[in-house]
């Protein structure tokens, strides 16, 4: 009997989803054992015609981090979709967006002014930026389109079950891969993780008071953290109010407040709204010139409580120059 196919694929994203599957050092022996890796074109020499030639619904099961936010990524992504029983959004990137989709501030032509013609250091006199083609005396060479908006897996394909985290911890990765062998992936939550928020696994938890009464934000590197005590109870947005654990609570344990990265509970539509609302909830004042204060100390609003979700959020952008121009993507 055949071993189950599994492919790996990165889309938008830093690549720390695929230094996670190598994360699993021995573990992975262990895998590689009971599996058949036929794509995973980062590690091993497969091509997209590897995945072309193979039999609908042939792959296992196709892991795929990354935002999605061009022509090509999109095609893989289907093309994979079209070879894979399963597909599962690897990492914070591919199930809610992630750091990339914070990129959902600006619109195209907005980024590559910023990053071609107006940043510090960039000396280009004839205002060159990326084409999608160009005629050459060979021949026209061509670019995939780099859209407008980036979206989340689930936004371009079908997508079975996520594994969130920014990278996915190795203990849920482990734990996904025997659920995938055994064929005991659950039915209720497609998010593979505990449906439970981070405060409740909280290695700080007895220190939180009964009621938090919240004179100041802060940001970690203005205040000497102290290591015992419940961050929120110091005036620090800590996410874990309000996202999934699973993460062992690495942040925390780093004497640093929860980012969001294992997404929301179940329960919690637009992950960024209610972490505001969470916070709102703990400010100690009444005046509404004392509360419009305090909310304009937090610096990065968009960045702080939609870091990994903006794409997945009920606004998806900040803006929507692309839709105003009548584009798609």
């Amino acid at each position: 009997m055949s071993k189950p196919k599994i492919a790996f694929y990165w889309c938008a994203s830093c690549g720390g989803c695929e230094e996670a599957v190598v994360d699993l050092a021995e573990s992975i022996l262990g895998v590689v054992e009971k599996v058949d890796i036929v794509f995973w074109p980062v590690a091993l020499d497969f091509k997209r015609s590897d995945v072309e030639a193979m039999a609908s619904r042939e792959i296992t099961a196709a892991f795929i981090n990354g935002a999605v936010r061009s022509s090509e990524q999109a095609e893989m992504v289907e093309l994979l979709r079209g070879k894979s029983n399963l597909v599962i959004a690897f990492g914070s990137c591919a199930h809610l967006g992630g750091i990339p989709g914070l990129a959902n501030t600006f619109n195209r032509e907005e980024m590559f002014r910023a990053v071609y013609l107006d940043a510090p250091g960039v000396n280009n006199d004839r205002s060159t930026v990326p084409k999608e083609e160009i005629e050459v005396s060979e021949g026209i060479l061509t670019l995939p389109r780099l859209w407008d908006t980036v979206k989340t897996l689930d936004q371009v394909i079908k997508v079975d079950y996520y594994l969130p985290g920014c990278p996915p911890p190795v203990s849920l990765i482990v734990g996904a891969v025997e659920k995938i062998l055994s064929n005991q992936l659950p039915e209720a939550d497609p998010v593979l993780a505990p449906d439970i928020a981070l405060c409740e696994e909280c290695p700080r938890r007895d220190s939180k008071p009964e009621k938090i009464a919240v004179k100041e934000f802060k940001r970690p590197h203005e205040i000497e953290i102290d290591p015992e005590k419940c961050l929120l109870a110091q005036g620090l947005l800590c996410m874990g109010i309000c996202t999934r654990k699973g993460c062992g609570a690495v942040c925390i344990n780093g004497n640093m407040p929860c980012t969001g990265c294992m997404g929301p509970v179940s329960h919690i539509s637009d992950h960024g709204t209610k972490a505001l609302s969470s916070f709102a909830s703990l400010i100690d004042a009444n005046d509404d010139e004392e509360i419009a204060r305090l909310i304009d100390n937090i610096v990065d609003p968009v960045g702080t409580f939609y870091r990994y979700s903006l794409p997945a959020s009920l606004m998806h952008r900040s803006h929507m120059k692309a839709a105003a121009k009548g584009e798609k993507s």
